[in-house]
């Protein structure tokens, strides 16, 4: 690993790598905080899944993180969202391609070699992190946009892995709205047999453990309505006896303001599971 970046920030560090990843065969970045901690102390892990356009910055720039990470002793870590390079496949869109992962392991062509960002996230870049920084190799999983979509995906199909899921904005059912069929029918091909894979809602269906699910939803989010669709997920975990909390956040919208007014929440509420 190539360090590219280290910050103090209320006692800890701020850090940003860049590593050569076998399973997208390209150079990735990914940032992480480590709190202030004893010499031989080990720590719970969250991992930080960011939305389109995003990469390893977004988060910990925007979302004031830091201080909250600090006072819980807690790593954070988020990666880039998607393969990145002049000899990655991309997409002239904002919503496919490069910044835009989706996580998962896609199967067509010419994404199918780079574009498994769900193994990436679910094996490699854990192993990574539990091996080099102090981690007492129990986490849990968080995200936003396209990346609660991927938080809650990865948590769901890992039930022995991550130990809470919580997301901002979720697209819940990527198969029945327009990022989602857009991207899965590029990544994936048009068997919709595949696509249950990667939606949430089709999980939570056929999921044989409850894991604990936290969603904040701002009522004034641009996406709700045509691309994000809450209530399909609420009606699906209401209809398998799956228990879920929802937060809709009266006023706000789908920004980075509505993640650092409701952060602290999201880490209590894994902090109860990762402890």
């Amino acid at each position: 690993m190539e360090k590219l970046e280290r910050h103090a920030s209320f006692g800890g560090w701020q850090e940003v790598y860049k590593h050569e990843s076998e399973v997208l065969k390209c150079s990735m970045n990914f940032s992480i905080y480590i709190p202030p901690h004893d010499d031989n102390e080990k720590l719970p892990v969250i991992y930080w899944l960011s939305g389109l356009t995003c990469n390893e910055q977004n988060f910990i720039t925007k979302a004031g993180a830091q201080k909250y990470a600090a006072e819980h002793k807690v790593i954070i870590v988020a990666p880039d969202t998607s393969p990145r390079g002049a000899d990655i496949p991309d997409d002239e869109a904002y919503d496919l391609g490069q910044g835009a992962g989706f996580y998962l392991n896609a199967t067509q062509q010419p994404w199918a070699e780079n574009y498994r960002m769900y193994d990436y996230i679910v094996d490699e870049l854990r192993n990574l992190i539990d091996q080099n920084f102090p981690t007492n190799k129990v986490q849990s999983v968080m995200g936003h946009s396209a990346g609660g979509h991927g938080a809650l995906v990865i948590g769901l199909r890992n039930a022995e892995i991550y130990k809470s899921i919580s997301a901002f904005s979720p697209i819940v059912a990527p198969s029945q709205v327009p990022w989602g069929q857009k991207a899965f029918t590029a990544y994936l091909g048009t068997d919709q047999a595949l696509w249950s894979n990667y939606d949430a809602v089709e999980l939570i269906k056929s999921s044989y453990m409850k894991m604990p699910i936290l969603v904040d939803q701002g009522s004034e989010d641009s996406f709700l309505k045509e691309q994000l669709k809450p209530e399909i997920l609420i009606n699906a975990c209401r209809d398998n006896c799956y228990p879920i909390t929802l937060n809709m956040r009266e006023g706000y919208d789908h920004s980075y303001y509505f993640i650092a007014s409701f952060l602290n929440e999201h880490i209590e509420f894994h902090l109860n599971y990762l402890k």
